[in-house]
């Protein structure tokens, strides 16, 4: 039985795929509530991941233990890394890695102790049909459409883009231009930088769970970052984020 997954990396963010659920069901467990029914009469199960790497793990895990779900999307916000991004743009991950992973000199710098890898990649075929998605989602301008014109050009937001690479993810708030220039100097393949996606991919891939996961550049991971991540989320994620998920769970 297909079952999906969809985690939110902000309550916000979840709110409005919620209200697309038909027979909605919720359970709460582990201090989290899990919201079950359909889209587009496909089984899913919503949930806040809350913030963090641990915590996030834990409710992936849950997610696959005890919903049973056959697949994960990923969806959030995050910092860019990256000189040519821009806020409102998509970055779907072809990599995660934990950039504050570093267990010297028992092994190299961000391995993953026992599995002797230091990025993990999304299944081939769910990674390329969700970039097509993506790619005609950002190209028939959906989701620009969503928003005023005072928002756009509050945000500078007038043609975002798709791209696909490296995420990256620790227990760290990218907050500073020198925040950003020391995660570039030590990984420079990296597009942005969040808090979560690395530990989910990790659990899923333990479990053989195909995932994506996906991120809107919410700030520039510069000094104003705290200022943009906060009205970013409230007046543009969560619409982007009902957008993306009903044209991933599109028949």
């Amino acid at each position: 039985m297909e079952r999906i997954g969809i985690l939110g990396a902000m309550p916000e963010e979840i709110n409005g795929i919620v209200l697309l659920l038909k027979d909605k069901k919720e359970v709460g467990k582990g201090m989290r509530t899990y919201y079950l029914g359909t889209i587009n009469d496909i089984e899913v199960v919503v949930v806040f991941s809350r913030w963090g790497k641990v915590a996030s793990a834990t409710t992936v895990t849950h997610l696959i233990v005890e919903f049973g779900i056959t697949e994960l999307f990923f969806i959030g916000v995050a910092g860019a890394i990256h000189s040519d991004l821009n806020i409102g743009d998509i970055v779907v991950a072809s990599s995660l890695i934990q950039h504050d992973l570093d267990a010297r000199p028992i092994i190299q710098r961000f391995e993953i102790p026992l599995l002797g890898k230091t990025a993990l990649y999304s299944p081939k075929e769910m990674l390329a049909k969700t970039v097509k998605n993506m790619d005609e989602l950002v190209n028939d301008k959906s989701l620009i459409h969503l928003l005023s014109p005072k928002q756009r050009e509050k945000f500078s937001l007038w043609n975002p883009k798709m791209v696909v690479g490296q995420i990256a993810s620790g227990d760290r708030f990218i907050a500073s231009h020198k925040d950003k220039e020391n995660l570039l100097a030590i990984l420079p393949e990296v597009l942005c930088a969040e808090m979560e996606g690395a530990a989910v991919a990790q659990v899923c891939f333990e479990y053989n769970v195909p995932y994506v996961i996906i991120r809107i550049i919410s700030d520039e991971a510069n000094d104003n970052s705290v200022v943009d991540f906060i009205e970013f989320v409230s007046q543009v994620a969560s619409r982007f984020g009902v957008e993306i998920i009903k044209k991933l769970l599109k028949k």
